[in-house]
């Protein structure tokens, strides 16, 4: 797919600035800092971007769907080099916004991809299509062999997990229903990993627990499901890491703990 209009290109900012940018998504291409895309298995991939004044990072998941369209899960504005590497991947074909505090770079990434179809919780349908059309929600997404998605129970229809079938196993992608990172020092993030209790991770956070679970044991059940899978060999999460391997497992059962 064509690059021609990159990441600096239809008014982007390359310094991140923008009179929206801040205030729940724009349609501007504003690239903040962000890593590298990292392949995680033959069809799927990470990296992680910055957020707005705090020292919190976000991940992006892309996944390749057996048609060999991509899925893309939080969606990150990335420089021209990052979009030529995605490209290269397989074209972007549908957008998860896993809730709707996860809206920052979506109507930047429609604006530049058309024809992705965007799909977003039950719950956030409402909150999310105030900044970008939405197509669906979890519900009607297309699953396929690889790539499917199911609602998480205990939250009120507000966050699912996208499931990932890669040749070496399972991967569980969730967004924050689980936080999985350190504590932070600068003000917002001391208030979000030490005041509202997201770090350090895994855990599922007391602002979480306030705002989305309704029934801490149906969340709890979900957890504890995703850690018997038999073949899961990776845990991704919207703040921070990824665990792999037995870590994966074991995050999403030290998660349950706390609900």
């Amino acid at each position: 797919m064509s690059s021609r209009n990159g990441a600096n290109g239809n008014g982007a900012s390359r310094n991140g600035s923008s009179r929206n940018g801040s205030k729940g998504g724009s349609a501007e291409w504003i690239v903040r800092p962000h890593g590298a895309i990292d392949e995680l298995a033959d069809n799927l991939w990470w990296t992680w971007g910055s957020l707005p004044g705090m020292s919190l990072r976000r991940s992006m998941v892309v996944a390749r769907r057996k048609d060999d369209d991509l899925v893309i899960h939080n969606a990150i504005a990335l420089d021209d080099a990052g979009m030529r590497a995605l490209e290269q991947l397989g074209e972007p074909r549908y957008l998860i916004v896993p809730n709707a505090a996860h809206r920052l770079d979506a109507p930047a990434f429609k604006a530049r991809y058309p024809k992705l179809q965007v799909f977003a919780p039950r719950s956030a349908k409402d909150a999310v299509a105030k900044l970008v059309a939405v197509d669906g929600i979890y519900e009607d997404f297309p699953a396929d062999d690889y790539v499917y998605l199911e609602m998480l129970h205990g939250v009120a229809d507000a966050e699912g997990a996208m499931i990932v079938r890669s040749p070496d196993g399972i991967t569980i992608v969730l967004n924050d229903a689980v936080f999985n990172m350190d504590k932070k020092r600068d003000p917002l993030g001391y208030l979000f990993t030490t005041l509202l209790g997201s770090a350090p991770g895994p855990r599922v956070s007391r602002l979480v627990k306030l705002l989305f679970v309704k029934d801490k044991r149906a969340l709890r059940e979900d957890l504890e499901r995703f850690a018997e899978q038999p073949d899961l060999v990776r845990l991704i999460v919207a703040h921070e890491k990824v665990a792999k391997g037995s870590d994966a497992a074991a995050a999403l059962r030290k998660a349950a703990t706390y609900l």
